[in-house]
């Protein structure tokens, strides 16, 4: 992840460094003018000093020759010893082509022929001085028109650099305008590209607070392509709107269960007949059967009684799979009795699976479906059967009939509850006991628990499988 304020010093370090290195560059360029300028006053100053010096070597030359004193040549080799360091550094200075060489010869023999016009004053052989003394002077003066043509010659050479200077600086100078302002706009360019990725953003987050906060809970997650502060807030903020839609989504079903319950113990109150006074009858009619000897009837009355209490408890209550097996064994022995044994109830039960919680009234209603909508009206050969068996991490429970089945429509209506109206309760309840449908039960299945899964397999003429598959 990049922070906005990592971004921010690296684009200041940037602009720095352009700049920096821009200034470098211009006094680069502006110090090698310099150096130029100043190399070539050092020539000229040098040429000058070495006429001058010629000038005055000769002058203290002729001094001695009209003098020779000791004094005099003191001054004469003084200046002759100034001349030659003034020669070396010509001759270090300067590149070694032809007027260079001449201009050193000149400057060789003129030393040499002061030489020569000393050695024939020392020996007194006025002749001889008197010659090289003259031909000291024409050297002289050589070395003067010398130097006068050089330095025109290289003026003329320095015009030319000077002017390729000039406009080498001019380009330098455009060149870094032209950088200024590139790094400007870019600056600028960026502060508006930067500034509106954040202030983006934020609009587009104060939008979406603004749309959750009227209940517009379907707008889109946002989306930032940048990994810095406002990614990790945009998903953070994406996150806490998931959260309140499955806060009020969680609010809605607890309400739609409650509904739910509400509805099923108003179905049952609508049962409810002076319940005490009910049951007491029952046992009355129930014993007197038994006395009488009508002991098959004893047990039918017995379990109406069971069943009946079974409905109309607290449907809120703690159940387990133990207790929807015996009510649903009751109601068996009930509707066997009314068909007539032509219906056959198989069971395959594991034991280790009976201590599940689950909630009440959830076997009860879904063999009642097989029986009223599956095999009532089969004349023969009806079987229902209910399979309960651990398989993984799963407890399956299976309730199969062989009757007329259903079509796909009233599969995806029965398993799709969750978003359709139920259908009115005078369509469900035809030849139930409790009232509660399949719709109900499935609803109650997935509020009780949102891991809980509900298939339904079946087809016109073939009968129906519902299977409910339960985490352990």
């Amino acid at each position: 992840m990049i922070r906005i304020r990592t971004k921010l010093l690296i684009y200041f370090a940037t602009i720095l460094l352009l700049m920096m290195t821009l200034f470098y560059f211009h006094e680069q360029s502006n110090q090698q003018v310099t150096n130029f300028n100043n190399e070539n006053i050092e020539h000229f100053f040098l040429l000058n000093e070495i006429t001058k010096s010629t000038n005055q070597t000769f002058q203290a030359l002729q001094i001695y020759a009209h003098e020779p004193l000791p004094d005099n040549q003191s001054s004469y080799e003084e200046e002759r010893n100034y001349l030659e360091q003034l020669q070396r550094e010509f001759a270090a200075k300067e590149t070694v082509d032809i007027p260079m060489k001449n201009f050193l010869n000149l400057m060789t023999t003129f030393l040499e022929q002061t030489q020569h016009t000393v050695d024939g004053i020392q020996n007194e052989d006025i002749p001889h001085y008197s010659l090289y003394l003259v031909e000291s002077e024409t050297t002289a003066g050589y070395i003067h028109e010398k130097t006068r043509d050089i330095i025109n010659m290289e003026l003329t050479t320095y015009q030319d650099l000077s002017w390729l200077m000039d406009r080498k600086v001019e380009y330098t100078k455009k060149m870094s305008n032209a950088i200024i302002i590139a790094v400007i706009l870019l600056s600028i360019l960026f502060a508006i590209w930067f500034s509106n990725g954040i202030t983006k953003t934020i609009n587009q987050l104060t939008w979406t607070a603004k749309e959750i906060s009227k209940g517009n809970y379907s707008v889109q997650d946002l989306v930032v392509p940048r990994r810095d502060e406002l990614y990790f807030l945009t998903e953070t903020f994406n996150d806490m709107k998931q959260n309140i839609i499955e806060s009020m989504n969680q609010i809605e079903e607890k309400s739609r269960l409650a509904h739910l319950l509400k509805e099923m113990e108003l179905r049952s109150l609508q049962n409810q007949i002076n319940p005490h006074f009910l049951f007491n009858t029952l046992n009355t009619i129930s014993k007197t059967a038994y006395i009488e000897g009508a002991e098959r009837t004893s047990d039918l009355i017995t379990s109406v009684s069971a069943l009946l209490r079974y409905n109309i408890g607290n449907l809120d209550r703690d159940t387990t799979l133990k207790d929807e097996v015996n009510i649903v064994n009751e109601y068996f022995f009930i509707q066997n009795t009314r068909f007539g044994g032509r219906v056959k109830f198989v069971q395959h039960i594991d034991p280790a699976c009976l201590s599940k919680p689950i909630p009440c009234l959830t076997l009860q209603p879904i063999v009642e479906n097989a029986f009223v909508h599956g095999i009532e009206n089969i004349a023969k050969g009806a079987k229902i059967t209910l399979d309960i068996y651990e398989k993984g991490e799963s407890i399956y429970l299976e309730v199969s009939d062989n009757g007329v089945g259903m079509d796909q429509q009233t599969i995806e209506h029965l398993l799709g509850s969750k978003d359709k109206e139920a259908t009115p309760p005078s369509k469900k309840r035809s030849g139930h006991s409790t009232g509660i449908g399949l719709v109900n039960v499935i609803d109650r299945l997935r509020l009780f628990n949102k891991h809980s899964k509900v298939s339904i397999d079946s087809e016109p003429g073939k009968g129906t499988r519902i299977r409910i598959q339960l985490l352990k």
